[in-house]
């Protein structure tokens, strides 16, 4: 089991910054895949950036790429999505996910809420 505890969301203007972190904690965590998703209101969960187990990043490179930077502290058992130049159409709740195997993300956390104003 992994538990996901996010944290970091809030309300800025555009073209400000936010940091967002998530903790992990229940198995070992440099042998699992970290990633952000976000619920945008009125569409469908998406995913913004990933961190393997082997250390590549990707992004979803039409919304994001650019502007946010997922990192890894294998310290801390977290990760973070540093966003940058934000825009309102950012707004939404941001997920922290985790996987295991190849596959979908099994391990959700509950979700960040981003608020950007023009």
């Amino acid at each position: 089991q992994v538990q996901l505890v996010e944290s970091g969301g809030g309300s800025v203007q555009a073209g400000a910054s936010l940091r967002l972190s998530c903790a992990a904690s229940g198995r070992t965590f440099v042998n699992i895949d970290m990633a952000w998703f976000r619920q945008i209101m009125g569409k469908e969960r998406e995913f913004v950036a990933a961190f393997s187990w082997s250390g590549s990043t990707t992004y979803n490179d039409d919304s994001v790429k650019g502007r946010f930077t997922i990192s890894k502290d294998n310290a801390r058992n977290t990760v973070h999505l540093q966003m940058n130049n934000l825009k309102p159409e950012d707004t939404g709740v941001y997920y922290c996910a985790a996987r295991t195997n190849v596959g979908p993300y099994n391990y959700w956390g509950q979700g960040t809420q981003v608020n950007v104003s023009p």
